[in-house]
């Protein structure tokens, strides 16, 4: 670990508050939605395992493991402000707003699953890694000449900062101090690729100084921690002090994605020993008890509400209008050329149908 990027702490894996600094900050209210949150996508993430493992959603890519990273992050945004994920962050979509039907047509190959509810923005899912890093410091860039308050958040992996857009959008947000935060979810793995294997770098943190920005290296298990510093990165870029990179130090249990085999290039037994001790629903629960925040009727209530709302979402996803083969066509130009013309009659030529 890099001395100048020491890994920050709010609350341990026991469930103890080490930084007394926040004690004041953590109410019931607070750790609560937190809890609420986890409990949610954890649901969700279960959930579209088990769709896709039937036949019922296409290849899916789970997070579990990453939540507090996904959750404390994304309760740490404003109404207005906007959200750049990638394809695994759709625990902080959910968290943010989106909607859950919606999340789940998007892995039954929606477009629709690319549309945010009304008001909020949300950039549809990056599958290019680190594209949606560009696009984030310029939103952010443009909510800055426009004279509002509000800030952007871009989420991606380590992978991702190997790639040049990682690069040039961190330098064009650094230029014109955008009020962006870079956020980084570092597991380890680069799909199959260990970290120590991608980059010669000992933390993601220290490529912020590359840019003058502030670099921070979070215990991404530790909601506590990534609430609090993400909020204190937006706090700066809403003064006009520019970007932030956080790097959040996590652990995903499963697979990249259910069509991956982790096991062929990482040892999964790390899962079960990270489960057990650094679990971020672990953790928030293990302080629940200890400050007597916990409550065996309300969390009871948190499941069903949660299992509930997961189950009418899938209902609602598989109760969706078939969608139209003509969009396949029609809405790639404003005015379909003769090549796309060409594709479509034989298309429909061979399933037979008129177009």
């Amino acid at each position: 670990m890099s001395t100048e990027f020491p890994i920050f702490q709010i609350v341990d894996e026991n469930g103890v508050l080490i930084n007394e600094d926040y004690k004041d900050k953590i109410t019931e209210d607070l750790v609560k939605k937190f809890y609420y949150n986890i409990v949610r996508i954890r649901t969700f993430d279960r959930k579209a395992i088990s769709l896709q493992r039937q036949g019922r959603l296409g290849t899916y890519a789970p997070f579990e493991g990453q939540e507090a990273s996904q959750v404390g992050s994304a309760l740490a945004l404003e109404k207005d402000d906007w959200v750049f994920p990638t394809y695994r962050d759709h625990g902080a979509t959910l968290t943010f707003g989106a909607g859950m039907a919606r999340t789940y047509l998007y892995w039954n190959g929606r477009v629709e699953g690319c549309v945010p509810e009304e008001g909020k923005k949300i950039f549809p899912p990056a599958v290019p890694i680190a594209t949606q890093i560009p696009h984030a410091a310029g939103a952010a860039m443009a909510e800055k000449r426009k004279g509002t308050k509000n800030a952007a958040i871009a989420y991606f992996g380590d992978g991702a900062t190997s790639e040049g857009d990682f690069h040039e959008g961190l330098n064009f947000a650094s230029v014109f101090k955008a009020p962006v935060i870079f956020f980084n979810q570092n597991n380890g793995f680069a799909i199959s690729v260990p970290i120590k294997k991608q980059m010669n770098s000992k933390t993601i943190a220290q490529k912020a100084l590359a840019y003058d920005m502030p670099g921070v290296r979070v215990d991404g298990n530790d909601i506590f921690a990534v609430y609090f510093q993400t909020i204190e990165g937006f706090d700066r870029a809403r003064k006009g002090e520019g970007p932030t990179l956080i790097e959040a130090m996590t652990w995903r249990y499963g697979a990249h994605t259910t069509a991956d085999d982790p096991s062929k290039y990482r040892d999964q037994s790390q899962s079960a020993t990270i489960r057990e001790n650094r679990d971020p629903l672990l953790r928030v629960e293990r302080f629940m008890k200890a400050n007597n925040f916990w409550d065996e009727d309300w969390v009871m209530k948190v499941k069903e509400e949660t299992a509930t709302e997961v189950e009418q979402a899938v209902k609602d996803m598989e109760s969706y209008p078939k969608p139209n083969i003509n969009d396949l066509f029609d809405n790639v130009f404003e005015k379909p050329t003769w090549t796309i013309a060409k594709q479509k009659e034989e298309y429909f030529q061979l399933i037979g149908r008129e177009a």
